[in-house]
């Protein structure tokens, strides 16, 4: 891994109805803002956020069906702009969008990495949908790890960051780099917590562009991007406002325990790990289980 800069952008969809005229704009509106990014930081990695060409909400009129329409696969129409900037910039760029599946209705929520050669590097489909999602999206069923001259790239999406596991098993496959782009609609001290936990867990650094602003579905997102370190320290943190953070990541994150104290690093979490006591529960880890405080549902 070398030292660069990583960006992660925030930026509020289009207000209105969902449609090829608003998916146009809210395209336009960041592959522009990823360029003054770049100019202003010299940013090697740009991350967009969730769903960044639609909004994370299509909103009550929009099913499955009618979203699959609007969109496409990967490589495809939505991702083409952004290659080409990603080419015309020479970056490495995260760009989230829906994404058409093999038939009618299949939608996935994905994150298209594409190199500066402005070729798509890999694909990553969310493999855990938030409940509202789940009207409209289909779940991935994989994980991603690019291997780029940066770093190698892992990616999750949003909700996803709630689970230990996934990132786990990125940082397992050799990821540095844990992307995180989301919409995320909950309390901002969850978002840290889960962001920094992930990076603390895995000790990798994580990008995580957050959306801001009111998407077609009237949900409303409070931005707050985070780029975190691989002991958990927080290195840029966004406003409410559109924007973006940056920071220079890639420094050996086993130097130190924390930044700038003269006390290194003394343990790795994986390498750490106890397998035989969790090959004994692997049952129990497995199975299919809820919350020991089970949640009610309306009927």
């Amino acid at each position: 891994m070398k030292l660069f800069v990583a960006a992660g952008l925030q930026v509020a969809p289009v207000a209105g109805p969902l449609s090829p005229d608003t998916i146009a704009a809210n395209t336009a509106a960041a592959l522009a803002m990823a360029r003054r990014c770049v100019d202003a930081t010299g940013a090697a990695l740009v991350v967009a956020p969730e769903t960044v060409t639609t909004g994370f909400d299509p909103g009550e009129g929009v099913d499955a069906g009618a979203l699959w329409d609007l969109v496409g696969p990967i490589p495809g129409p939505l991702t083409e702009d952004a290659q080409k900037l990603a080419a015309d910039l020479g970056i490495h760029l995260a760009w989230p969008t829906y994404e058409a599946g093999p038939e009618r209705g299949v939608v996935f929520n994905s994150v298209a990495i594409v190199g500066p050669s402005g070729d798509v590097l890999g694909v990553y489909r969310k493999t855990h949908l938030f409940p509202g999602e789940r009207r409209w999206g289909t779940p991935g069923d994989d994980v991603l790890v690019v291997p780029t001259d940066l770093a190698h790239l892992g990616c999750i999406v949003c909700f996803d960051g709630d689970f230990p596991e996934l990132v786990r098993i990125e940082a397992g496959l050799g990821a540095q780099v844990v992307l995180r782009p989301s919409a995320f609609l909950r309390a901002a001290d969850i978002w840290e917590l889960t962001t920094r936990a992930r990076a603390y867990d895995n000790h990798v650094y994580v990008v995580a562009p957050n959306a801001v602003g009111v998407d077609s579905g009237n949900s409303v997102y409070f931005g707050n991007s985070l780029i975190v370190g691989p002991t958990g320290e927080v290195l840029a943190r966004g406003t409410s406002q559109p924007g973006w953070v940056s920071a220079t990541i890639g420094v050996d994150p086993m130097a130190t325990i924390s930044p700038g104290s003269s006390v290194r690093q003394g343990f790795d979490h994986l390498a750490e790990r106890n397998l035989p006591l969790y090959r004994r529960y692997r049952e129990v880890l497995e199975a299919e289980a809820q919350a020991p405080f089970p949640l009610e549902r309306p009927s």
